[in-house]
């Protein structure tokens, strides 16, 4: 009875609107697609499509980076991986997979830092295929290390972890039973940064 009253007490009064437990989702299209690549993909920690994903938005992340790549005509790797990620964080994994697997590289472009490693990790994980899973970290760990540090998304040079992307491979492999948006957040990965 007491339980009753309590929850009865935090009720909000007839008058006063429900508060939301859903994001505030909203942008502005017009504006979003006016931005260029960098501004729209690599504008960290809020530009673009990623002060969707901030708010928690991660399906209308996805559309937006859908919507931006169609109508700049701009099928860079990068945009697909992104809007998987995205997918993946909103559960529509099939739909993750697919675009992640548009994302590899020739033999010749990923000599030597392990993209296709970590894509194949990555969907491995997606699928639960701890096999397929461990056969993936365990290429990603052979790449041969680069002293020189590499380009951020502001252009700066920065001293990263390597290979690129193992932090993320270790945290799906700490994080196994965990949905994608856990496994991949820092609390699972760590820092992609050398300390």
């Amino acid at each position: 009875m007491i339980g009753l009253f309590l929850l009865a007490a935090a009720q909000p009064a007839a008058s006063e609107p429900a508060p939301s437990l859903e994001p505030d989702c909203s942008y502005d299209l017009g504006a979003m697609l006016e931005l260029d690549r960098q501004a729209f993909d690599q504008d960290l920690p809020n530009g673009g499509w990623r002060g969707l994903y901030n708010r928690g938005c991660y399906a209308d992340a996805a559309e937006l980076i859908r919507e931006w790549r169609h109508e700049k005509r701009d099928h860079a790797s990068i945009l697909y991986a992104h809007e998987g990620q995205m997918r993946a964080y909103a559960g529509q994994t099939n739909e993750a997979i697919s675009l992640l697997r548009l994302t590899y590289k020739s033999m010749d472009e990923d000599a030597n830092f392990g993209w296709n490693f970590y894509i194949d990790g990555t969907i491995a994980f997606l699928e639960k295929n701890r096999k397929e899973f461990q056969t993936a970290m365990e290429r990603l760990k052979a790449i041969p290390k680069r002293d020189a540090p590499m380009a951020g998304p502001d252009g700066k040079l920065v001293k990263v972890r390597w290979p690129p992307n193992l932090n993320v491979m270790e945290g799906f492999e700490k994080c196994w039973d965990q949905p994608f948006r856990v496994a991949f957040s820092k609390a699972c990965t760590g820092s992609f940064f050398e300390d």
